[in-house]
């Protein structure tokens, strides 16, 4: 999931724990004069909510050139060791420590002046443990709900799991963030940045090509309607209906994602079928692509397709011809694609390309190549095509099939390996049920 969605959550959980805490200790009621030491502490949970949503990402410190891996260090150690439940709550408890110094130093030799900054204390230092918390754990469950994956059970549990559900910029779930945020205990310029940020998202939505223009009209209504009503809402009960809406729409694009690997199950019934990988179009639940993985016991086949799970609001033709110009995970540049696709036509599910190649040679490149076995520990779609002096241009299906995308290694023959002591993480082969004889 990109930052700004990170960042929003942990706003939203910022705001909703300053909420809590004022009507636990009964300060600040609309319309009254703040104490000093509840403002104080509003600054420290914005802090720590955004630092703890974004935490997790401190992988990126040392998943490029610090473990001298190339391209694989990101591929491996991005959404790696810190991305776990042990890391989110270790992470939680030094940036907890750390708030708590920077919060009480402030409050020390004002109990004079503020009375009621002992409350204060005592019932906020426990809801920013909470805060610390929760704000860390919805970095790795927001990461989750994208086919991007995440291992959160390291060390205990070393495979990946997937949401497939959102897209990874997700427009709906900014739209539902920003306006309790406006209206909440902001300065101007807060409020002032919050609707730039806004704006911009809807300015993506008409122009960047992502979203059809139906649907950015239905986001944009939505989201001038969501600014006047939460207008009137009551300022304690904003943050909370921000999180309630944003469960809302993570709910909505869930079932659209359960339906449509329902529909793609169905269609490929011949016991091949070994993963479908998901993504919806941006803002719009009613259209996924999809990549199908299925292997028997010859042939490994990668498969494009286009799912509209709800096809009587839109078949699997209109949300083609609604991407018309922006396809992603075309195979059309891996020698031995096809368009003669050997699975049953449905309304629900629109074909694109098909590509296929003998199973043993792809346990043979991961036997051969390390750096190809090493890619496989992050790889859910492997797609790969030799070149001249037998160079393998490897990818990913999800992100690419030319090699050129992020995903994309090109993996020499030959019988060095260039990851001879070389930091190897513990991470399951998504397509172990490939590479394993049997399966």
């Amino acid at each position: 999931m990109d930052n700004v969605t990170h960042a929003l959550a942990g706003l939203l959980m910022a705001d909703a724990t300053v909420s809590y805490v004022q009507r636990r200790i009964g300060l600040a009621p609309p319309g009254g004069v703040e104490a000093p030491s509840l403002a104080r502490f509003r600054r420290a949970a914005v802090v720590l909510g955004i630092a703890a949503a974004e935490f997790p990402d401190v992988d990126l410190v040392y998943s490029g050139p610090m473990v001298a891996m190339g391209k694989l260090g990101y591929l491996l150690h991005h959404r790696g060791h810190t991305h776990t439940v042990v890391w989110a709550l270790v992470g939680a408890v030094l940036l907890w420590a750390a708030t708590r110094w920077w919060w009480q130093r402030g409050l020390e030799g004002h109990e004079r002046l503020d009375p009621s900054s002992a409350i204060v204390s005592r019932v906020g230092a426990r809801a920013l443990l909470v805060l610390a918390i929760v704000g860390t754990l919805s970095h790795l469950l927001l990461d989750f709900t994208n086919s991007y994956g995440v291992h959160p059970f390291w060390p205990f549990d070393n495979r990946w799991y997937y949401g497939d559900a959102i897209f990874i910029v997700e427009p709906w779930l900014m739209v539902t963030a920003i306006p309790p945020l406006v209206w909440g205990p902001r300065r101007l310029f807060g409020r002032v940045l919050l609707l730039v940020a806004l704006a911009a998202v809807l300015a993506l939505c008409w122009f960047a090509g992502e979203v059809s223009s139906p649907v950015a009209l239905a986001v944009t209504v939505m989201t001038l309607i969501g600014l006047l009503l939460q207008r009137a809402v009551a300022p304690a009960a904003r943050p909370f209906t921000g999180i309630a809406a944003w469960v809302v729409v993570t709910n909505m694009f869930f079932l659209s994602s359960a339906q449509s690997r329902a529909v793609v199950r169905e269609l490929v019934s011949d016991g091949s079928l070994r993963d479908v990988v998901l993504t919806p179009s941006a803002a719009d639940p009613r259209c996924f692509s999809a990549i199908v993985v299925t292997a028997t016991a010859t042939e490994y086949r990668v498969t494009t397709a286009a799912v509209a799970p709800w096809s009587s609001a839109l078949n699997a033709a209109g949300c083609v011809a609604a991407r018309s110009g922006r396809a992603r995970n075309t195979l059309g540049s891996l020698a031995g694609a096809s368009r003669s696709v050997p699975f049953s036509a449905s309304p629900v599910v629109a074909w694109g390309e098909t590509w296929a190649v003998p199973r043993a040679d792809f346990v043979a490149l991961a036997a051969t190549r390390c750096e190809f076995a090493a890619a496989m520990r992050f790889y859910r779609s492997p797609v790969w095509s030799l070149s001249g002096g037998g160079v393998a241009v490897v990818d990913d299906a999800r992100f690419g099939a030319d090699g050129g995308g992020f995903a994309g290694l090109s993996v020499g023959p030959g019988v060095s390996c260039s990851l001879d002591g070389k930091w190897i993480p513990p991470w399951v082969p998504p397509r172990a049920d490939v590479l394993s004889p049997g399966k």
